[in-house]
């Protein structure tokens, strides 16, 4: 459990710090866009190269008690996502993401999205600290303190259903 807060610790002190800028760009054998590192939601918006983001946000309908729990926990709550830009999953998850904290009026402050390579690596060990195996996952954090995860679509196959669960709890 330490080692999990202290890694937390250095993954929001490093989003501080260097505020979407620490990344590397890369193409895979496909010819798809890689970044790798700390990046942001306005880069996944912005980049024509990723022209999954907006037609699967559009298509997403919020879950309302995942909204609801995350409007009455937005102070004490932030998020730290994993993901592949390369990964369907990704593709499918993180828009949808994004849409349900908007739908939630959640500051973009409190999130803190992180690009990983198709071997699951990142730049700092920052998927080693947090054994990242599985992308995306979508780690939950309270008062600094990791309170759940849901990895990929999550254990009920919707992963807004299971941050609800995750964010009730605690």
């Amino acid at each position: 459990m330490k080692k999990i807060f202290i890694a937390a610790a250095l993954i929001i002190a490093s989003a501080t710090v260097f505020a979407q800028g620490q990344y590397e760009i890369s193409r895979d054998k496909n010819g798809s866009k890689i970044l790798k590192g700390l990046i942001s939601r306005d880069m996944l918006e912005t980049d024509t190269a990723f022209q999954w983001y907006f037609p699967n946000k559009k298509a997403y309908v919020p879950n309302t008690d995942a909204v609801a729990a995350i409007k009455r926990n937005s102070d004490s709550i932030q998020f730290v996502v994993f993901m592949g830009t390369w990964c369907e999953d990704s593709h499918s998850v993180v828009p949808k993401f994004f849409g349900l904290l908007d739908a939630a009026g959640f500051s973009k402050d409190r999130v803190t999205l992180i690009g990983v390579d198709r071997s699951k690596k990142t730049l700092s060990h920052l998927a080693e600290a947090l054994n990242i195996v599985n992308v995306p996952t979508i780690i939950t954090m309270k008062n600094g303190i990791e309170i759940g995860r849901v990895v990929e679509y999550g254990k009920s196959g919707m992963f807004d259903k299971d941050l609800f669960e995750i964010i009730s709890a605690h």
